[in-house]
């Protein structure tokens, strides 16, 4: 099948080439060109705009940073829906707020395009090895043609629903328990350190008996190790992403009042300097704050 990829970062460039593996034509676009040129030495294509990108699939990917780069590759000048024909598929994996979510969807509605939300759950090496987790709505039928496609990023396919929209608040959603989660095992952490406790004595208890899901064990171990400066995803990241999930709070007149703690806990580490560092730098604010070294 001919299927496109535009944003080739630190998720999309190993969701592309899991695409290739599985012996699918490839068309790429990146504005950093040189980001493709593993791919393209496998046989992807590079084309100079998201339109052509479109012009040349039935499927196109998105997998873009934010709302204001999703917006411009998607509806700006040589944008994903200048070049989607009728038949094919824009499939948009980025994290956004659901103004942009609503855009997305009601852009393409407009246009005659069909067009489905499809987030996943999981780090670059998940998305390397084939083992995220995917989050997709959109059509019945729009779903039914995707679904062999989107089991080449992870085993198991969930539908949302018929909205877009779905996808995007599950995503956030489930991001927000990620940083919560990690609040909660920073406390535990530097509470037991501060009584004696070795940190890596908890986290193997911790894993080894309740708390052993995926959250627990790969984020627990980036935290016992101090491991925060090579980050799967930083600071910024994660509290864009909670800003995000308050804000659909107040669309739907949901309070969140744990979500307030999470959004200024980042927001401290930002201001202590580690905006760049893994969000599992969390830990070394609870730690400062229990006067640990």
């Amino acid at each position: 099948m001919k299927i496109g990829f535009i944003g080739l970062g630190a998720m999309g460039h190993p969701m592309a080439r899991r695409l290739l593996d599985a012996g699918h034509h490839l068309v790429v676009y990146n504005r950093t060109a040189a980001k493709a040129d593993d791919l393209v030495a496998m046989g992807a294509v590079l084309v100079e705009t998201p339109a052509a990108v479109a012009w040349e699939v039935d499927i196109v990917f998105s997998m873009m940073f934010d709302d204001a780069t999703t917006q411009e590759t998607t509806f700006g000048k040589d944008g994903i829906a200048a070049g989607l024909s009728s038949k094919a598929i824009h499939v948009c994996c980025s994290t956004v707020s659901l103004a942009q979510a609503r855009r997305l969807r009601d852009g393409h509605a407009e246009r005659g395009q069909s067009y489905v939300s499809a987030n996943v759950l999981g780090r670059p090496p998940a998305a390397e090895a084939g083992e995220l987790f995917v989050m997709a709505a959109g059509s019945r039928n729009a779903l039914d043609r995707l679904e062999p496609v989107l089991k080449c990023f992870g085993p198991h396919v969930f539908r949302i629903g018929d909205d877009p929209i779905q996808a995007n608040l599950a995503k956030l959603s489930l991001n927000f328990m990620i940083y919560s989660t990690i609040e909660q095992m920073a406390e535990v952490f530097a509470l037991n350190e501060k009584a004696g406790t070795d940190p890596r004595m908890i986290f193997e208890v911790m894993t080894g008996s309740f708390y052993n899901a995926p959250v627990h064990k790969n984020y627990g171990k980036l935290m016992v190790e101090h491991d925060y400066d090579y980050p799967g995803a930083p600071v910024t990241l994660g509290l864009k992403d909670v800003k995000m999930f308050m804000d659909a709070g107040g669309d739907y007149g949901v309070p969140l009042p744990y979500a307030s703690v999470v959004r200024d806990r980042l927001l401290s580490a930002v201001s202590a300097g580690d905006a760049d560092r893994d969000f599992v730098v969390l830990l070394e604010r609870v730690r400062q704050e229990s006067g640990l070294k």
